[in-house]
């Protein structure tokens, strides 16, 4: 589903923002500053020095000497993409540095490498970009979207407003994919207990008395451009999920009643991702929520990148084993991703018996006694729950 509210590409510079004369070597002068990306640095630092200004194309064009306004709005339009600017349609195109764009200071935005391993001429097999930082400081290492790598996909449909429902267990690495394709995300962490003001804002205590209205991250996003990740979006309670569609449909508008029915118009940049655990006690997908979402991307975990960051192939074989029984409905909890990487850490820290120990000792009590008999099945080692020893 693509949102109006998204400008279409045009051909040529925007209308009624006059551009400098060009010349025959303009053309040339563009592409070889947009591969070094020269200019997209020099837009970026002129918004980043006036960052409380709303700029039209032109007048960025002029104050940087640039030979066409059309390289330059693709430069915005990279940047509004990106949530480091946002992007005016009123109706001249113009643009705002957002505070990701000045931690950038100037540098393009991440996106996983397009090259070809061997750098054949006949193709062959893209090399597997470099892991991407997220916030915490930890590293994501991406995996295969389509004809590309999922972060760089991500970003394209974002580009492009086709919103993404993903969906899997819990650690597969959902999150960790979202927090990696998109530097300026904010989140909403879904429970039952989530409600309309978690989304829209309240009233909050002023020193000295009073209330003043505090804008949430719904209503952040929308304005800045930003991307708004809805976790465990399925445990939300419908009737308050339903304050998103207004911002998802073609309008892109939304009201706020707690604020006088003030009215939020959401900026080119703003998108919306949701996480959904099928198989969380209390987690319901209904048919308002799915229909909003064009890409529903089912999210498991990577054993190949469990064994390459270090799980034990026997540790992964009888997760493997876990998972097959899950779906079969033979047990109710299996290990993911992210308790693999936790048995690394243990392992690390307190030996490979207490790392077997624990993971046996992380799982559900009604499970436990499966991943007992997994673990113990593949490590050919007897294994209970990690627990404090005799003095």
């Amino acid at each position: 589903m693509t949102t109006p509210h998204t400008p279409s590409s045009p051909a040529g510079p925007p209308q009624n923002d006059l551009a400098p004369a060009g010349t025959d070597e303009a053309p040339a002068i563009e592409a070889a500053s947009g591969r070094s990306g020269y200019l997209y640095r020099k837009v970026a630092l002129h918004l980043a020095d006036h960052p409380d200004a709303i700029l039209k194309v032109g007048e960025i064009t002029r104050a940087i000497g640039a030979p066409s306004s059309g390289a330059v709005f693709e430069a915005l339009k990279k940047m509004a993409a990106a949530g480091h600017a946002t992007h005016h349609r009123d109706p001249h195109h113009r643009f705002q540095i957002t505070q990701p764009g000045i931690d950038a200071a100037g540098t393009l935005p991440p996106a996983a490498p397009r090259t070809r391993s061997g750098g054949s001429a006949g193709g062959g097999r893209q090399s597997r970009p470099a892991p991407v930082p997220r916030p915490n400081g930890t590293l994501y290492h991406p995996r295969r979207l389509g004809k590309g790598w999922d972060v760089e996909e991500l970003r394209r449909l974002r580009a492009q407003q086709v919103p993404v429902l993903l969906y899997g267990p819990p650690g597969t690495g959902k999150t960790a994919m979202v927090e990696a394709a998109f530097p300026d995300l904010l989140t909403v962490a879904g429970t039952g207990d989530t409600v309309v003001d978690d989304f829209l804002g309240s009233y909050n205590p002023i020193p000295g008395g009073g209330y003043e209205f505090v804008h949430g991250p719904l209503v952040t996003a929308m304005r800045n451009g930003r991307v708004l990740l809805v976790d465990d979006a399925t445990l939300i309670p419908p009737r308050v999920l339903a304050v998103l569609y207004p911002a998802m449909d073609g309008r892109g508008v939304i009201t706020i009643p707690a604020n006088g029915n003030e009215t939020v118009q959401a900026v080119d940049g703003f998108y919306i991702v949701a996480g959904h655990n099928p198989g969380v006690h209390g987690a319901v997908l209904t048919e308002a929520l799915a229909s909003r979402f064009t890409v529903h991307l089912h999210v498991t975990t990577d054993w190949d990148l469990a064994r390459q960051l270090g799980v034990p192939k026997q540790v992964v074989a009888a997760a493997i084993d876990l998972n097959a029984d899950l779906a079969a409905g033979k047990t109710v909890w299996a290990p993911q991703l992210r308790e693999l990487l936790g048995f690394v850490t243990v392992r690390d820290h307190l030996g490979m018996t207490a790392a077997l120990a624990n993971l046996a000792g992380i799982a559900p009590e009604d499970a436990r006694d499966d991943v007992t008999a997994a673990l113990s099945r593949h490590t050919g080692a007897p294994i209970t729950a990690l627990a404090l020893g005799k003095r």
